[in-house]
């Protein structure tokens, strides 16, 4: 009997493998898990045990570095003591999406604004906050009095003075930003016209620049100004926000509108990118526009 020829063996190329991006959904579920064992008292060491699993793969979950599994969360929980079903119900709905970087708002609804992910939570994670304004003095720089008036027009003629006035008391702590040890830098570009337009009357928009100008000086601070000459750019629309993260961490653009809040990651994060770039190209350098806001502040005297 002849024997039959051997057939060689297929060899497959290994599978490159793609690292977990650090969405959203990640970092803030990360968060939220680290927070409730810290509220606990609990250390790394102490839950691995308790579950059963490595300390160093907890650790990966709480910093969004690795997927975590639904039952995971679901013992963590319980271990926790964390109870409530809307919020346990929430938490265990994110884990199975963390995968995820789009339909903030279908998805999770009024929790954008309130305890999900929200404005302050990216700032304080970011190495860089770059942003654009088109009409008003951004929040992050503005006076008590010239606060209260964009708040008044934003909110509507129905809105409660309470309401105002914790508008304007949350806009001044999130100033506080400015003086913290860990600088977060912020590269802001304001359109010529904001500064122009005389909200309260030229007494406070002129109080306002000298203001703004003391902000230049700043060093975690580059702020530039759009001037009014250049007539079409990429921030026609709109003010707009990008979050620069630090490695791995991906970048995320925000917008802000009548409809509410909206964030976007990758790939939709690369037109705010783009945007940015192209807007901070036509602006004027930290030096001119300096001069620019005292040179219009002063036409207001």
């Amino acid at each position: 009997m002849v024997p039959s020829p051997l057939i060689p063996r297929k060899v497959y190329a290994p599978v490159p493998h793609k690292p977990f991006i650090r969405t959203l959904r990640a970092q803030w579920l990360g968060a939220q898990l680290r927070e409730l064992r810290e509220e606990r008292g609990m250390t790394l060491e102490l839950v691995a045990r308790h579950l059963n699993r490595d300390r160093s793969a907890l650790g990966r979950y709480e910093l969004a570095e690795w997927p975590i599994q639904r039952g995971d969360v679901l013992a963590l929980l319980d271990l926790y003591g964390f109870h409530r079903a809307t919020d346990r119900a929430q938490l265990l709905s994110l884990a199975e999406e963390v995968w995820r970087t789009d339909r903030w708002n279908d998805n999770y609804g009024d929790i954008v604004d309130s305890s999900f992910i929200d404005f302050p939570w990216l700032e304080s994670r970011a190495e860089t906050v770059c942003s654009y304004h088109a009409a008003v003095v951004p929040g992050l720089f503005q006076l008590p009095a010239y606060a209260d008036l964009v708040i008044r027009c934003t909110e509507g003629p129905k809105v409660s003075e309470e309401k105002i006035r914790r508008g304007v008391a949350l806009r001044m702590d999130r100033q506080l930003v400015l003086k913290e040890p860990r600088r977060i830098s912020f590269e802001v570009i304001i359109d010529e016209a904001a500064l122009r337009r005389q909200i309260g009357g030229p007494s406070l928009l002129r109080a306002q620049l000298a203001h703004l100008t003391k902000v230049t000086r700043l060093p975690q601070v580059d702020l530039r100004i759009l001037p009014e000459t250049v007539a079409l750019h990429p921030g026609v629309d709109g003010s707009f926000w990008l979050f620069r993260m630090p490695r791995p961490y991906p970048e995320v653009g925000y917008l802000e509108s009548l409809a509410g809040q909206m964030y976007f990651e990758l790939p939709k994060s690369e037109r705010f990118r783009d945007a940015y770039d192209e807007v901070r190209e036509a602006s004027l350098d930290p030096i001119t526009s300096a001069r620019l806001i005292k040179s219009i502040g002063e036409e207001m005297s």
